[in-house]
């Protein structure tokens, strides 16, 4: 006789062999291997410091390491590197700063050579991850606004980075021509390399320098603001991209919690009203949250339109 887990009908319980249950137990996660690894390399006492989060990046591994690991870094490095099948791991030092969004990271084993080639839903992304960043968190968006446009429309993307929403939306939506502006240059370095890399040529239109003077005007059905940092300051270079002052705006900011969405949605409708036209919210989405309490929303809202 089989022995069984029991559940109940309809309760969404599955039943399980004990057999395969206790396979399932003795299956090794990555964590549980790198620690089995390091047992012997570094004292029994931290190894519940090692980090148990990274962001793996086509091949570099990104960790924050306890200050208390320090001395065996390297070698940590090292067996993060083997069980995760990465050429290069970095240490989090700083997270992102400044207007670039530079991450600040250090070498803890591998290559110096840090630039890689990111794989995501079809899309592939070159980068350097030590001077631009990346956030896995966005994927999920990255998706939705890879089908979100029309062969019909114009779009500007005000931030557009290394073209992590561009490059998709291109690549998938096939718009008659996306704008994409970027004001860091090593960023757009990338970003003209991804446009080629993904056969977009024909569909994007890099522009290098600040949105606010080189953003076309009075061309777009569709603008992407994909920042987080008083996004609000950027909204009337967004309504003056708009065909006719009438379009979708995609909206990225963080905000507490209890003030989405009213808080981001007054922030649009009051420069809105300064054109004289409004703002209607279709939908908003949760992307990560940001802090305690804080999340990185988008929101997509309909300006122009009575």
């Amino acid at each position: 006789m089989v022995n069984r887990v029991v559940g109940y009908k309809n309760s969404g319980i599955k039943f399980y062999s004990l057999n395969l249950l206790s396979n399932i137990a003795m299956i090794e996660t990555p964590l549980s291997q790198i620690k089995k690894l390091l047992s012997n390399e570094i004292p029994s006492e931290l190894i519940c410091c090692l980090p148990d989060k990274w962001e793996k990046i086509g091949d570099v591994l990104t960790v924050k390491l306890n200050e208390s690991l320090r001395k065996y870094q390297e070698k940590i490095g090292e067996r993060y590197a083997e069980i995760l099948h990465c050429k290069t791991v970095l240490n989090d030092v700083g997270g992102i700063s400044g207007t670039y969004r530079k991450p600040k990271v250090e070498i803890l084993y591998g290559s110096k050579n840090t630039e890689t080639i990111h794989k995501e839903n079809g899309i592939r992304y070159k980068l350097d991850l030590q001077k631009i960043m990346f956030s896995s968190g966005n994927m999920d968006e990255r998706k939705r606004m890879a089908n979100i446009s029309n062969k019909n429309e114009t779009v500007v993307d005000l931030f557009a980075g290394i073209g992590y929403f561009t490059i998709p939306m291109a690549v998938y939506s096939k718009p008659k021509k996306i704008f994409s502006c970027e004001i860091n240059p090593i960023a757009y370095e990338y970003l003209c390399k991804n446009i080629v890399l993904n056969h977009v040529t024909s569909v994007v239109k890099p522009l290098l320098g600040d949105n606010r003077s080189m953003a076309p005007k009075n061309i777009a059905d569709r603008v992407i603001m994909g920042y987080i940092d008083d996004t609000y300051r950027f909204l009337p270079t967004a309504i003056d991209c708009l065909k006719n002052g009438t379009g979708i705006i995609h909206y990225h900011d963080v905000f507490p919690n209890e003030l989405i969405p009213e808080k981001s949605l007054k922030f649009v409708q009051e420069i809105s009203k300064k054109y004289d036209t409004n703002a209607k919210l279709l939908k908003y989405n949760y992307i990560k949250s940001y802090a305690p309490g804080v999340s990185h929303v988008v929101f997509d809202i309909k300006i122009g339109e009575r």
